[in-house]
């Protein structure tokens, strides 16, 4: 299976797809973003699966490692004005669009001080100033909605564009068909880009799309497609700057398809039954921060110690995010409907209904009723069980020790147990 997946991964890039592949270097100040914003990216998604593993982070985590081309090529050729809307693992995208790192990491820890209040969580990172415009739990959610951003510019007479990227499971759904159809029949400024990591969750592409070729799968409802290599930063860079100028300057919707590979499973859950070592191996030898890092020190645009630097940094930020998740508090319990629906007094009845006591109260009064009543009393009471040590005593959490952003700028050797040890 590893080789089938491998070979129909091989890119078969046309158009500007392929000029894309004969790039040279941008500017040094460039090639250096590029290589620490990846590598920032990178070190985070490492930090959050761990802090994960402490139970710091709740619901699910999707991490993003090894798809950090794709996501800085595109975003550093967008405008501050342009939207971009992503899937459930984005924290990469929001931090490669501006938001500080430490506000994403509150976000998963579901602190006050995340991007979304603490009340989104890994799967909903959203920041309006920066114009990304959220993660989706729901796939293929975010394609109508990036229509309506679309449809939004060409109403304020704006020039920006919206940047959608989803992932290829999310090319089945019926949200793909109807968006693309009206984005092709309005003519809206939009860049649609699949991320195509190959598996739908834990399906491949070729048990889950009759189409292989996603670059195509919307030519027959008005949306000409290309194909870019997911793991080159510069080609992707390169893709979807002419993209973005042809919906721009043409208001013509187009649809990129970047081949990509999580390292790492669907979610933190996943067992990775449905692929082999042998695979994920394969493609770590493709690692889009390696490639770059070689490419940068072969050309002498970057040193060694300039590489040395750059981690000193990246992990001084990343670690710097989790002490600001740390402080940041939780959010008050009374503050539990906040912000759940614009109402006013033309909406008479309940927009909620707290049941917590055995006497219900609408949801909007929670900051008066649930501060000081019932409802808190409760929830101490069931917060100091909680917190109660079990007669059998409890099972620390295992925590696994991750070297990908290390290794992805410096080169290391394993011994039989593998086992880190020093750059060579």
């Amino acid at each position: 299976m590893a080789e089938e997946h491998t070979s129909t991964a091989e890119p078969d890039v046309k158009g500007d797809g392929a000029a894309a592949a004969t790039q040279g270097l941008p500017d040094a100040e460039t090639c250096r973003e590029l290589l620490e914003t990846m590598a920032l990216i990178r070190r985070f998604e490492e930090e959050a699966g761990r802090q994960y593993q402490q139970a710091k982070a709740g619901g699910f985590l999707h991490l993003a490692i090894g798809e950090e081309a794709t996501i800085v090529g595109t975003t550093s050729v967008m405008r501050d004005e342009d939207y971009l809307i992503g899937t459930y693992r984005t924290h990469g995208h929001a931090i490669a669009r501006g938001t500080a790192p430490g506000r994403v990491m509150a976000e998963l820890f579901g602190h006050e001080d995340g991007c979304s209040g603490g009340r989104g969580g890994s799967m909903h990172i959203f920041d309006l100033e920066r114009r990304f415009m959220g993660g989706y739990g729901i796939v293929g959610g975010n394609l109508p909605l990036a229509a309506g951003l679309g449809l939004a510019s060409d109403y304020s007479g704006s020039d920006a564009v919206t940047v959608c990227m989803f992932g290829d499971g999310a090319s089945n759904t019926g949200n793909f068909g109807e968006t693309m159809n009206l984005a092709a029949l309005w003519k809206l400024p939009v860049v649609f880009l699949v991320e195509n990591n190959l598996y739908g969750m834990g399906t491949a592409i070729e048990r889950h799309s009759a189409v292989t070729d996603l670059s195509r799968k919307a030519e027959g409802l008005g949306v000409p497609g290309v194909r870019v290599d997911g793991m080159d930063v510069l080609a992707v860079r390169a893709t979807v700057a002419e993209h973005i100028r042809i919906a721009r300057v043409e208001r013509q919707p187009t649809l990129v398809e970047a081949f990509t590979y999580r390292f790492r499973g669907h979610s933190a859950a996943d067992p990775e039954v449905y692929r082999t070592k042998e695979e994920v191996a394969e493609w770590r030898q493709k690692d889009p921060l390696k490639v770059f890092r070689d490419r940068l020190l072969a050309e002498g645009v970057i040193s060694e110690g300039e590489v040395d630097e750059l981690r000193e940094r990246v992990e001084r930020t990343v670690m710097q995010a989790v002490e600001f998740a740390d402080n940041s508090p939780e959010p008050p319990l009374e503050s539990l409907y906040d912000r759940l629906y614009v109402v006013g007094d033309q909406v008479p009845g309940w927009y909620a209904v707290d049941e917590r006591t055995p006497k219900p109260h609408r949801g909007e009064e929670e900051r008066e009723v649930g501060a000081e009543g019932e409802a808190r009393k409760l929830a101490e009471a069931g917060a100091a069980y909680a917190g109660q040590q079990s007669p059998r005593g409890r099972r620390s959490a295992k925590v696994t020790e991750d070297r990908d952003a290390a290794e992805a700028l410096e080169d290391v050797e394993e011994d039989d147990e593998g086992s880190a040890e020093g750059p060579r």
